[in-house]
């Protein structure tokens, strides 16, 4: 009961910050403007003047798989700083407002009032991600071919889980600083850091969560789920769990040592 009354008072937070309203909106945007933009791209040529005398552009045969990779390469990287913008303050401002003190001077877990937090953020990213990627999915195949459900929700599970990691390293991040601006800094720099690691060490780092998407790009093209990808998924949730345990170690470490 302590833990929904506690998810229940973030999910109220969130509505009242509108944060249900500018998050969906935002994600959707980012997941239409490649299918939209790419489709109607001579029409914008040429309402912008068109091209110049002798020159022409060859646009390529853009298949439904190729669309979804350039939604997903959006929420790669606009997508994870709005998810890092959106949780930066979660715990980090509490604490340094003093309204974490007030609430955990009462009876309240650890445990709860972590895991609430993480709930509700994660909650928040997986529904304005799904929103959006459904919005691609209809445009895809009213524009470039018939994409199947079953592939839809196979990438709103397997991208959802490496969302999941963003918002946890966010929360981990929430717990050691007092700064949302330090916090959201180092949650973005962090995924960096993975993608460079994960770039360096490719041929090591087969079940690395940096390669989901590309495992979802073969899994869209062959129509089964690589093994890879089974791997990628795994790790993803070991190390979700492993920050979201390292947050509430953290978190009651710094609170009990204030």
């Amino acid at each position: 009961m302590q833990w929904l009354t506690l998810l229940q008072k973030e999910m109220t937070e969130n509505v009242r910050n509108v944060k249900w309203i500018w998050v969906p909106l935002i994600m959707i945007l980012i997941a239409i403007m490649d299918p939209l933009s790419n489709y109607y791209l001579p029409q914008i040529i040429d309402a912008a003047g068109g091209m110049p005398e002798g020159a022409e552009i060859q646009l390529p045969d853009y298949q439904p798989s190729d669309i979804v990779m350039m939604s997903l390469g959006q929420f790669s990287s606009i997508g994870v700083l709005i998810i890092a913008l959106m949780t930066m303050g979660t715990i980090s401002g509490e604490r340094k407002s003093g309204v974490s003190e007030l609430i955990l001077v009462k009876p309240v877990s650890y445990v709860n009032y972590i895991s609430s937090k993480w709930t509700a953020a994660v909650l928040l990213t997986l529904v304005s991600f799904s929103l959006g990627m459904v919005a691609s999915w209809y445009y895809i195949n009213l524009l470039f071919g018939e994409l199947s459900f079953g592939a839809l929700m196979q990438v709103l599970f397997f991208y959802g889980l490496w969302l999941m990691l963003v918002v946890s390293l966010s929360i981990f991040y929430n717990t050691l600083c007092r700064t949302p601006g330090l916090v959201a800094f180092l949650t973005i720099a962090t995924i960096v850091l993975m993608n460079l690691v994960t770039t360096i060490f490719s041929h090591l780092l087969d079940w690395s969560p940096n390669k989901i998407a590309n495992y979802i790009q073969q899994l869209l093209i062959s129509g089964s789920v690589p093994s890879e990808l089974i791997g990628a998924a795994i790790v993803t949730i070991v190390m979700s769990a492993v920050l979201l345990i390292a947050s509430v170690y953290t978190f009651k470490t710094k609170d009990m040592a204030a």
